[in-house]
């Protein structure tokens, strides 16, 4: 039985923690890939002193040196990238298909980061004084901790540590729990990489312990979190205390509006791909399509259709289309959420309890679930449910639409469904996400595009793209006065 170690300051070290648990194939439940010690807060500190002493040599390394590492750890990326897919749709439960796309992404990230290295820059500035000169630079803040959830295990510790590396940060990371294989093989590949002793740490354990731990650390200077709200808010408000830098993507409801001069069946096509691809359990899924009653009807008939004609099964099939939710906790809220929609009303059409069938008693399958006649104030069409659960809202106009839309505390990304130029560019202007689709899927994302969201979704700087490094630089403003003369006057 495998049992996942920490990397620390260079080396692979077994916790001496007692407390231990399973990471469990959320396929089969019988199968149990590896052991996991809980690492203790003492561990979390050593983690945190590695990165602290690593980080003078690490950020006096010129920046294309730290970009040929990273640039090396994708081309590693690469050349395991089956293995790990596999890796990855045993541990969190995703098709073989969406391992793959999830790995392709991380390697572009990296590979993008990578060539940050040599784009490093400050500007120019001209200085309202004779004989002077002005100019910014971007330097690193010291100890990053990077803390990730486990639906994308691969794609978002890379998307964050890649560029914390080439901006000159050490780095403290704690992955979730349910998904250490994934950590472990990243922080190997990293090593292979060449990447120098305590820049990288690994530290597994519980956010509430060892979470809690590395981000009320006084040397850990910037946190950078992806999960839930709750939890990114708490985060948030303890780091404030020590005048820490936080960057939080946190969670979403995203709607799709559906207009009726569509082309329907691409508007069902897409919906369903957005809401119930990855089994929902992405911050960027369709939860929520807001339908012109006009074609209300006739939306909601395909899109059942579509959901009921899923094949569910274990990732790793290559039959499957939807896989299971990765662990018993979450497979109890989104059953709890299922039931929620009942009580206030929504009109269940299809799914809504475990999926029945061969080789899916031992696994934690929910069918895709189409909720109609839903309305903003229930907790369906506001509260994120993490799983394959769409809610339809019916609305009489684009007008409607909108304030429907933007019904919620959250705004990560959205979409519309339109032939109407009029409407597309109105739709751009007064949906409330962070990012938006036109005629195409809420989900998806490129290496070289900024990722995030706005209201409760998003705090900080958005990853990826061109604003990845923002994050993790601060600009430092350099007056050189080479005259060496008296100045004179004031400047302000």
């Amino acid at each position: 039985m495998t049992i996942y170690r920490n990397f620390i300051n260079g080396e692979w070290r077994e916790s001496n923690s007692a407390e231990t648990a399973p990471n469990v194939n959320p396929a089969n439940t019988n199968d149990i890939i590896g052991i996991i010690k809980l690492s203790t807060r003492e561990e979390a500190r050593t983690a945190v002193a590695a990165a602290y002493d690593a980080f003078k040599n690490w950020k006096n390394t010129p920046a294309p040196t730290r970009g040929k590492i990273v640039a090396k750890f994708a081309r590693l990326l690469e050349d395991n990238r089956e293995e790990l897919a596999q890796i990855l749709t045993r541990e969190e439960g995703k098709t073989l298909a969406e391992s793959r796309g999830e790995l392709q992404r991380s390697i572009n990230v990296a590979e993008f980061c990578a060539g940050e290295a040599r784009r490093l820059n400050g500007e120019t500035i001209q200085s309202e004084l004779a004989a002077n000169f002005a100019y910014t630079i971007k330097e690193p803040h010291g100890v990053v901790a990077i803390i990730t959830p486990w639906n994308f295990p691969v794609a978002i510790p890379v998307w964050k540590i890649a560029p914390a590396l080439v901006a000159g940060n050490t780095v403290v990371f704690k992955p979730a729990e349910a998904t250490p294989a994934t950590a472990v093989r990243i922080c190997e590949l990293f090593e292979e990489a060449g990447i120098p002793k305590g820049v990288l740490n690994l530290i597994l354990g519980k956010g509430s312990e060892i979470g809690d731990e590395i981000c009320n650390h006084a040397a850990v200077k910037a946190i950078s979190f992806t999960g839930s709200t709750a939890t990114g808010i708490k985060l948030y408000e303890q780091a404030a205390r020590r005048g820490a830098k936080v960057q939080c993507e946190m969670g979403g409801k995203n709607p799709v509006v559906v207009m009726d001069d569509c082309d329907l069946d691409l508007a069902v096509e897409s919906t369903a791909n957005g809401a119930f691809g990855s089994t929902g359990q992405r911050c960027t899924a369709t939860s929520r399509a807001v339908v012109i009653d006009k074609i209300a009807d006739e939306f909601v008939r395909k899109i059942v259709e579509k959901a009921q004609a899923m094949r569910i099964g274990d990732g790793a099939d290559s039959q499957t289309e939807m896989g299971p939710i990765v662990d018993e906790k979450q497979f109890n809220t989104v059953l709890k959420y299922i039931d929620i929609g009942h009580e206030d009303g929504a009109e269940l059409l299809c799914g809504g309890k475990r999926a029945a069938g061969e080789n899916l008693e031992d696994g934690y399958f929910i069918e895709p679930t189409v909720f109609d006649q839903v309305t903003s104030d229930m907790r369906i069409a506001q509260e994120e449910i993490f799983g394959p659960v769409l809610s339809v809202l019916r609305v009489k106009d684009f007008d409607e639409a909108m304030i429907v839309a933007n019904d919620s505390p959250y705004g990560l990304t959205s979409s519309i469904f339109t032939n109407d130029p009029n409407l597309i560019f109105r739709f751009i202007g007064e949906i409330e996400t962070g990012m938006t689709h036109i005629n195409s899927p809420t989900t998806g994302g490129e290496a070289h595009i900024p990722f995030g969201g706005v209201k409760m979704t998003g705090i900080g700087a958005r990853e990826q793209g061109s604003t990845s490094l923002d994050f993790y630089t601060e600009l430092k403003v350099v007056y050189v006065d080479y005259t060496g003369r008296k100045r004179e006057g004031n400047l302000y």
